[in-house]
């Protein structure tokens, strides 16, 4: 994995973990979680816990007859972290499909891969 791999799993752990444990403190889910600062994280965690509404509906226009809250958590995490950098970053969407598709492999089902490729595949195309 290269560095940029790892912290996006970081920033799904972290993610994850926010909201399986119902929003507690995020200052300590990222000081948990990483052993150094990394503003690269914390951009992205903040950023989609800042745009969670716009993220979700812009997820749900594309997956069909499903919606983002019925995905497991670390699958919702994914995609949100995946619509986050396609809509803030200038991180290549190729890229951001890749890296969103490799976590998905690794910790989400199959039914869940295919929702995460089909909405950014849908959402890139657009």
């Amino acid at each position: 994995m290269t560095k940029r791999s790892e912290l996006r799993e970081k920033c799904m752990i972290i993610l994850y973990q926010y909201y399986l444990l119902d929003k507690p403190n995020i200052e300590y889910l990222l000081k948990d979680n990483l052993d150094i600062e990394n503003e690269y994280v914390k951009d992205i965690v903040y950023g989609v816990i800042k745009n969670i509404n716009e993220l979700d509906i812009l997820a749900n226009k594309y997956i069909k007859d499903w919606t983002i809250d019925r995905l497991d958590k670390t699958g919702a995490a994914i995609l949100r972290i995946a619509l986050y950098e396609l809509k803030y970053t200038d991180t290549p969407e190729i890229v951001v499909i890749n890296e969103a598709i490799e976590l998905a492999k690794k910790y989400s089902d199959e039914s869940v891969r295919k929702i995460i490729n089909a909405v950014l595949d849908k959402i890139i195309r657009e």
